[in-house]
């Protein structure tokens, strides 16, 4: 037996560090995450027996099991240093089996920080496994393969092939859906906002608002009128002492709210760049829901601020932490050395350390002292009085290092107010009455997203980024940006007494980087509420997650939370393959061919919205055609669906005698000649004359003639220029040439031997239609 100890983490860089820590008589070696899981093909649950499930050795991890095996049957004791949270709880249990380890002679070790005392104080204090931790995992497991399974094959044969549901990822759709319906069924009441410049003495500006807004223009000109040789002054000014509080430090939603709105990090890029921060030992565990401090990152935070700022700027002060069901006792996500002040392997690594230290620092600083002033307006001849507002930093404490971004929908922070007396007399440089609309709730962001599931006790900080990838992934969801529409809106001007009207055209319901739902996301969405309501029923999800709480603290048994919730479930299944597929599929018959006197249906299909003449009971067969990506199904009329039926559209011939086809596709309008497809963007398949098409198509000849070097035709191989520099492709696989052979020089049988060791190419998505 040796007498060197076997430490087991889960990442090759987590092992790099923590090994710099322990010493010679420890080996460091990566588990590379997870070795075992449930099978990808089959249930592998035995629901009679307790819903036993049936792990296996992942097939990539075959070889990594061996080697561990080989090196814990040589070691004097094995320890496993998985994360503390409950997925690396699973993993240590996962390796114990794995491994043939005896849980009692195996030692588990944790820790929040990858630090020297971190480490040596976690092996000073092992434990064994939790088993509770791990059967909370297992559950969830279970719970959403049991979801998945029995669920997806109904949507596979029902909506549309290669569909899946998930039990939290199913209700974060519910989420974008339901929003971006009330956007659509929201009707922005107009009024007239009355805003007015005073210019001062200093040549500074008054910025002050009217209280009222005035429903017509017409009462909003009168106003205007009514005022146009009033004077103007400070009736009243009131000054109030203020302070604005520091943000607690970072858990994992407000660090990936905060990083989207301050860096434009997705929820998973900040996933990503804080576990590489982590592994480094440069921060705390980054998977917490926690805000709680350590003493010891008290005593080093306070030491910090008052060597870098003063003793005026320190105040040590403990967050609770208020989140439902919050997990193991975890700390806030901080820097693990308050001096520290950059840390990180790249520039994004870099930003994100700096954005989580300083939240961390301004945590344990004095409040900002600010003076808030509010400052009335009276105008003579009218009731009506004019407010502004200021706010003054009298002491920027924490301001100092941080502030906390907003979310959009949060009120826009007051500015300075200028120096001003009771009774001054103001000098109106204009006034202006200014058309609004009501505006709808903001589309989900990443961020808003995040924040709106831990609000309703959706997901926990593990599951966000996952969550929000899949649902991507899945094509139910895609981040884009909208146009908006076009909108007049008025302004009078009130300027030298006289009032002046304007109009103008602006965009309204533009949007960036949201979270739009497609429209096979609202169907599935439409098609799991009306079958499947608890499934999606929000207050159930969340209280599925309480439940794993109980699990987790050993109030419950794991399987009997599962035999719960799966006996009524999988009566739901059964009941809903009754469901027509029709049903299903969302399809509405719209009208009648006037020429054939055929039904003209909307429905989902195969490859996305489209319109269907025809039934399938006919002798001949339906005809189809796809919706544009900008029609959605609920808005087709006839007139439309008639019109996106005489496609495809034969506009003429090549010079070579092939027909040219015009239709719509899953990527945008095109035309088509033999078996080539070229894209008429922003062209019209229903207008598009034969000259235009020719031309497109000579384009993109001549762009294919610049892209390959040489075609080796019988073969179907290629050497191509590509945005990284020239490749061979065979249209399965792609291979990079060495930078020592001229691509030019390449025979049949270099690029056949390149061609044997390259990666078959990913399979490319077919684009989403985000539109419901």
């Amino acid at each position: 037996m040796s007498t060197r100890n076997l430490v087991i983490v889960e990442s090759p860089a987590k092992a790099k560090t923590i090994e710099k820590y322990l010493g010679k008589e420890f080996d460091v070696v990566a588990s590379y995450g997870h070795v075992r899981d449930l099978p990808k093909k089959g249930m592998s649950i035995d629901i009679e027996h307790n819903f036993e499930p049936t792990y296996e050795i992942s097939p990539d991890k075959k070889k990594v099991v061996s080697e561990l095996k080989k090196l814990a049957k040589g070691a004097k004791t094995v320890w496993l240093a998985s994360d503390e949270d409950r997925e690396g709880e699973a993993i240590a249990w996962h390796l114990c089996e794995a491994l043939g380890l005896k849980p009692d002679a195996t030692k588990r070790i944790v820790f929040h920080e990858i630090t020297e005392p971190a480490i040596k104080r976690a092996v000073a204090n092992p434990r064994t496994v939790d088993k509770r931790l791990v059967d909370a995992q297992q559950a969830r497991r279970v719970l959403d393969r049991l979801v998945g399974y029995e669920l997806s094959p109904i949507l596979w044969r029902k909506v549309k092939p290669g569909l899946s549901a998930g039990r939290v990822q199913s209700v974060a759709v519910r989420l974008i859906v339901e929003r971006e319906r009330e956007i659509e069924a929201h009707e922005g009441e107009a009024s007239f906002k009355v805003t007015a410049e005073f210019e001062l003495a200093n040549g500074n500006m008054l910025k002050a608002e009217l209280s009222e807004r005035f429903e017509t223009e017409e009462e909003a000109r009168k106003f205007l009128e009514s005022v146009a040789s009033s004077e103007f002054s400070v009736h009243d000014l009131t000054k109030k002492p203020a302070k604005r509080n520091p943000a607690p430090p970072f858990t994992t939603s407000t660090l990936q709210q905060e990083a989207h709105r301050k860096l434009g990090f997705s929820v998973k890029q900040t996933m990503v760049l804080a576990q590489r921060l982590y592994e480094h030992g440069h921060i705390t565990y980054m998977r917490t829901d926690s805000v709680h401090l350590s003493d010891t990152a008290l005593t080093s935070l306070a030491a910090y601020i008052t060597k870098q700022y003063g003793r005026e700027y320190t105040k040590t002060r403990q967050f609770s932490t208020k989140t439902a069901g919050a997990q193991e006792a975890h700390e806030a996500i901080r820097p693990t050395q308050a001096g520290a002040e950059a840390a990180g392997e790249d520039a994004n690594q870099k930003r994100l350390y700096e954005l989580i230290r300083k939240r961390a620092v301004a945590s344990q600083m004095t409040e900002a002292a600010l003076e808030k002033t509010t400052l009335t307006i009276s105008i003579s001849g009218v009731e009506q009085t004019l407010v502004a507002t200021g706010e003054e930093i009298k002491f920027d404490g924490f301001l100092k290092v941080y502030t906390e971004s907003r979310d959009e929908e949060d009120e826009e922070t007051a500015g300075i107010m200028p120096p001003l007396e009771v009774g001054q007399k103001l000098s109106l440089a204009i006034m202006r009455a200014t058309q609004t609309y009501q505006r709808p709730k903001p589309r989900y962001n990443e961020a808003s997203l995040v924040k709106k599931l831990e609000e309703i006790g959706i997901g926990r900080p593990s599951t966000y980024a996952p969550t929000i990838s899949t649902i991507q992934d899945r094509e139910y969801v895609v981040k884009g940006d909208l146009q908006g529409e076009e909108r007049e809106i008025t302004t009078l001007e009130l300027a030298s007494g006289k009032v002046e009207v304007r109009v103008e055209q602006q965009a309204f319901g533009a949007d960036r980087n949201k979270l739009i739902p497609t429209a096979i996301g609202a169907l599935v969405t439409d098609f799991l509420v009306k079958h499947f309501s608890k499934v999606v029923d929000y207050d159930f999800t969340a209280r599925a997650e309480d439940e794993l709480d109980d699990i987790a603290d050993g109030k419950k048994p794991w399987n009997k939370m599962i035999a719960e919730f799966y006996a009524p479930f999988h009566k739901t299944v059964k009941e809903a393959e009754n469901v027509s597929r029709s049903e299903a599929a969302g399809t509405r018959e719209i009208g009648a061919d006037p020429v054939s006197g055929k039904p003209v249906y909307v429905r989902m299909g195969r490859y996305g919205p489209m319109v269907q003449l025809g039934s399938t009971e006919d002798d001949a067969k339906p005809h189809f055609a796809p919706l544009p990506a900008d029609q959605k199904m609920e808005d087709v009329k006839l007139a439309e669906a008639l019109e996106l039926l005489r496609l495809p559209r034969i506009i003429g011939k090549t010079a070579e005698g092939e027909e040219i086809f015009a239709n719509f596709g899953p990527y945008g309008p095109y035309v088509k000649f033999g078996s080539q497809y070229v894209s008429i963007k922003p062209d019209d398949p229903f207008s598009i004359k034969l000259e235009r098409a020719l031309e497109l198509i000579k384009e993109k000849k001549k762009q294919d003639a610049d892209k390959y070097i040489t075609v080796f035709t019988e073969e179907g191989i290629k050497v191509a220029n590509g945005r990284f520099g020239p490749y061979v492709t065979d249209g399965k696989k792609n291979a990079k040439i060495p930078k020592d052979k001229d691509p030019k020089k390449l025979t049949l049988e270099d690029c056949q031997e390149l061609l044997k060791s390259a990666k078959a190419r990913k399979k490319r998505k077919r684009l989403p239609k985000p539109t419901i």
